[in-house]
Formats: C-alpha cells, sequence, structure tokens
C-alpha cells in the first residue's frame, strides 16, 4: 500500500475520532505518522498538531453551528493552557526520542482506559470551581504541547465533571480547547518542522478535515459508546506497541 493511500486512511479515521468524539483522534494520529509514515518521534508530534489543529477548526465550525459550544467555558480551559502549550512544545524538541514513544504510549494507554468507561462513570455535574478548571486546563495545555495531542479524551469529561457541561456540548467546546493549546504548541515548534514530508501531511490533513464533517453523523448512526470502544480497542493496541518499541 502507498504511503498517499495510508496517509489518506489515517487522516479519516483522525477526522473521524475527532467528530464524532471530541478527542481521540490526535491520539491516534502521532503514531500511525511514526509506524505507517515513517516519521520521527519529534516531527510526528509537530505534525499531528497541524493535522489537529486544523481538523479542529473545522469540527469546531461544525458544532458552533447547531450551537454545541459553550464559549466562555472553553476559554477558561484554552487560556489556562496557553502557556504551559507553548512551554511544553519548546521542551518536546529537546528529549529524547525513545521518552516520547515511551510518555506517549502512557498518554494512549490512559486514553482507552476513559474510552471504555461506561458513561456513568464520568461523573455526574458538579459545581463550577474555576481554579480546578484551570489546573486542569493547564495540565492539558501541557500535554498538547509536549506530545502533540490535542487531549480531547481527557476534556470531554472535565467539562462534564468540573463545568457542569451537557455530554453534547462538552464535545465541541473540547475542540475550541483543542484548537487553542494546539496552536500555541506550534508556535514554538519551528525547529521540528524541518522533519515533516508536507506531501504526506497534507493529504492526511485535508482526508481528517473531511473525515471530521462526517463523524457527528457517524455518532448518530452508530453510537456514540459503540464508537468509544471501537477507538479504545485500537488504542490500547498501539499504546502496547508503542511501549515494546520505546523500551527494545
Amino acid at each position: 500500500m502507498s504511503a498517499l493511500i495510508l496517509a489518506l486512511t489515517a487522516g479519516a479515521v483522525v477526522g473521524l475520532a475527532l467528530g464524532a468524539l471530541g478527542g481521540g483522534g490526535s491520539v491516534l494520529a502521532v503514531p500511525a505518522l511514526i509506524y505507517l509514515l515513517d516519521f520521527t518521534p519529534a516531527a510526528a508530534t509537530t505534525a499531528g498538531l497541524i493535522i489537529v489543529t486544523a481538523t479542529s477548526l473545522t469540527a469546531l465550525y461544525a458544532h458552533a453551528r447547531t450551537g454545541n459550544v459553550h464559549w466562555k467555558a472553553g476559554a477558561l480551559f484554552a487560556a489556562a493552557g496557553l502557556l504551559p502549550a507553548a512551554a511544553a512544545g519548546a521542551l518536546s524538541a529537546r528529549l529524547p526520542q525513545p521518552v516520547l514513544t515511551g510518555a506517549f504510549a502512557a498518554v494512549a494507554g490512559l486514553a482507552a482506559v476513559d474510552m471504555l468507561r461506561p458513561g456513568q462513570a464520568r461523573g455526574r455535574a458538579s459545581a463550577v470551581r474555576p481554579a480546578k478548571a484551570a489546573g486542569i486546563g493547564a495540565g492539558l495545555g501541557a500535554l498538547t504541547g509536549l506530545l502533540g495531542v490535542g487531549g480531547g479524551f481527557l476534556t470531554v469529561p472535565a467539562l462534564v465533571t468540573v463545568l457542569a457541561t451537557e455530554m453534547q456540548a462538552a464535545v465541541g467546546t473540547s475542540l475550541l480547547v483543542i484548537s487553542a493549546n494546539s496552536l500555541a504548541s506550534l508556535a514554538t515548534r519551528g525547529a521540528t518542522t524541518a522533519g515533516i514530508d508536507w506531501a504526506l501531511v497534507a493529504p492526511f490533513t485535508g482526508a481528517a478535515i473531511l473525515g471530521a464533517w462526517d463523524g457527528r453523523r457517524l455518532a448518530a448512526k452508530a453510537g456514540g459508546t459503540r464508537l468509544r470502544r471501537t477507538f479504545a480497542l485500537a488504542l490500547l493496541t498501539v499504546a502496547a506497541l508503542m511501549l515494546i518499541d520505546a523500551l527494545t
């Protein structure tokens, strides 16, 4: 299978995940770039941010049109994460590749476990706590900057439990947070753009954007729970393979 076809296929899967679930796609994008398209971990995390930023903005527009974005709540999370995302983005280029791979494997495993949890286990809405929200937002920003992941798999449940956001609106609002954090991180990653193959990143991004448009409709037809479980199983496999790679 040619690299172009692999890029298009992986991009479509990433877009579907972001559009349907508000997260998870970026955790698949980086390993796809590394193991399918032969990117280095540093270049893959930067390319992943480019792909996730473009796709998240597209999906955000679609959710905003239907009123599924809480702008104030998203701005609170995003504002807290901007500086940590930028700082972690600068740090990422200095870390050894096995460290990045191992850290990413841990995050992918965490994302998979979270997706496998029943909806009831994600917690009931609680009173809004600005300080707690800011702390979580800062942590999400650092995660985005360091590993090139949007953090939507953590943002969605955080919005539900900390800011009392309904699930559907949390998915849309998480895309605002992802977009802001990804842009902040990209601003400090100029040194890692040299290893990016734009001939593959461009079609990957285009397929992801198209997939994001169909993500919401796919969620309505297949059901959010079934989709989360499918992506979770894929992530568990990815996490195991990356962990083995980091340790060998």
